[in-house]
Protein backbone atom coordinates (compact mmCIF):
# COMPACT_ATOMS: atom_id res chain seq x y z
CA UNK A 1 0.00 0.00 0.00
CA UNK A 2 1.17 3.47 -1.08
CA UNK A 3 0.59 6.23 1.46
CA UNK A 4 2.85 9.33 -0.19
CA UNK A 5 2.55 11.14 -2.95
CA UNK A 6 4.35 9.38 -6.50
CA UNK A 7 3.95 12.17 -8.88
CA UNK A 8 5.00 15.56 -8.60
CA UNK A 9 3.34 18.50 -7.30
CA UNK A 10 2.91 21.17 -10.14
CA UNK A 11 3.88 24.89 -8.94
CA UNK A 12 4.62 28.13 -11.35
CA UNK A 13 8.44 27.80 -11.80
CA UNK A 14 8.42 31.24 -12.72
CA UNK A 15 7.82 32.50 -8.92
CA UNK A 16 11.28 33.57 -7.49
CA UNK A 17 10.28 34.40 -3.92
CA UNK A 18 9.59 31.43 -1.47
CA UNK A 19 5.54 31.32 -0.22
CA UNK A 20 4.85 29.02 2.63
CA UNK A 21 2.71 27.52 -0.17
CA UNK A 22 5.33 26.69 -2.61
CA UNK A 23 7.77 25.97 0.27
CA UNK A 24 5.32 23.15 1.42
CA UNK A 25 4.72 21.58 -2.50
CA UNK A 26 8.42 21.10 -2.59
CA UNK A 27 8.32 19.68 0.91
CA UNK A 28 5.59 17.18 0.37
CA UNK A 29 7.61 16.21 -3.14
CA UNK A 30 10.27 15.82 -0.16
CA UNK A 31 8.47 13.62 1.60
CA UNK A 32 7.80 11.32 -2.01
CA UNK A 33 11.57 11.62 -2.73
CA UNK A 34 12.79 10.25 0.33
CA UNK A 35 9.92 7.48 0.78
CA UNK A 36 10.27 5.54 -2.72
CA UNK A 37 13.64 5.00 -1.50
CA UNK A 38 14.08 2.88 1.07
CA UNK A 39 17.73 3.63 1.40
CA UNK A 40 16.69 7.16 1.91
CA UNK A 41 13.60 6.40 3.97
CA UNK A 42 15.42 4.14 6.25
CA UNK A 43 18.30 6.62 6.77
CA UNK A 44 15.68 9.47 7.90
CA UNK A 45 14.00 7.12 10.16
CA UNK A 46 17.13 6.17 11.80
CA UNK A 47 18.15 10.10 12.51
CA UNK A 48 15.28 11.14 13.19
CA UNK A 49 14.67 8.68 15.91
CA UNK A 50 11.34 7.34 14.46
CA UNK A 51 9.38 4.80 12.82
CA UNK A 52 7.61 4.70 9.66
CA UNK A 53 3.84 4.37 11.71
CA UNK A 54 5.03 7.44 13.78
CA UNK A 55 6.46 9.40 10.23
CA UNK A 56 2.54 8.86 9.25
CA UNK A 57 0.65 10.21 12.29
CA UNK A 58 2.75 12.94 12.50
CA UNK A 59 2.49 13.72 8.67
CA UNK A 60 -1.50 13.35 9.28
CA UNK A 61 -1.87 15.47 12.23
CA UNK A 62 -1.66 19.69 11.33
CA UNK A 63 -0.28 20.46 14.36
CA UNK A 64 2.70 18.39 13.38
CA UNK A 65 3.31 18.53 10.05
CA UNK A 66 4.85 21.41 9.28
CA UNK A 67 7.56 20.05 11.79
CA UNK A 68 8.30 16.52 10.05
CA UNK A 69 8.07 18.52 6.43
CA UNK A 70 10.78 20.73 7.58
CA UNK A 71 13.21 17.60 9.19
CA UNK A 72 12.47 16.15 5.58
CA UNK A 73 14.36 19.03 4.17
CA UNK A 74 17.06 18.97 6.50
CA UNK A 75 17.83 15.78 6.07
CA UNK A 76 18.60 16.29 2.23
CA UNK A 77 20.14 19.37 3.40
CA UNK A 78 23.26 16.80 5.08
CA UNK A 79 23.18 15.19 2.18
CA UNK A 80 24.35 16.79 -1.39
CA UNK A 81 24.34 13.89 -3.27
CA UNK A 82 20.52 12.99 -1.84
CA UNK A 83 19.74 17.30 -2.54
CA UNK A 84 21.12 17.18 -5.54
CA UNK A 85 19.38 13.89 -7.22
CA UNK A 86 16.11 15.52 -5.83
CA UNK A 87 16.86 18.61 -7.25
CA UNK A 88 17.60 16.96 -10.56
CA UNK A 89 14.06 14.78 -10.46
CA UNK A 90 11.72 17.94 -9.45
CA UNK A 91 13.56 20.18 -11.96
CA UNK A 92 14.39 22.41 -9.42
CA UNK A 93 17.77 24.61 -8.18
CA UNK A 94 18.80 23.18 -4.71
CA UNK A 95 18.93 27.06 -3.42
CA UNK A 96 14.95 26.68 -3.74
CA UNK A 97 15.15 24.06 -0.76
CA UNK A 98 17.10 25.70 1.47
CA UNK A 99 15.03 28.67 0.88
CA UNK A 100 11.92 26.07 1.20
CA UNK A 101 13.50 25.35 4.53
CA UNK A 102 13.39 28.51 5.74
CA UNK A 103 9.64 28.71 5.62
CA UNK A 104 9.14 25.81 8.34
CA UNK A 105 9.71 26.45 12.07
CA UNK A 106 12.95 26.32 13.45
CA UNK A 107 15.15 27.36 10.99
CA UNK A 108 18.12 29.89 11.38
CA UNK A 109 18.39 33.11 9.44
CA UNK A 110 19.90 33.06 5.89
Amino acid sequence: MQWYIKAPIPYNKEETDMDHDRAEIIAINCLSFIAGNEKYLSGYLNLSGTDLNQLKENIANPETMAGILASLLDYLLQNEKYLIEYAEEYNLNPMDIQKARHVFPGSTPC
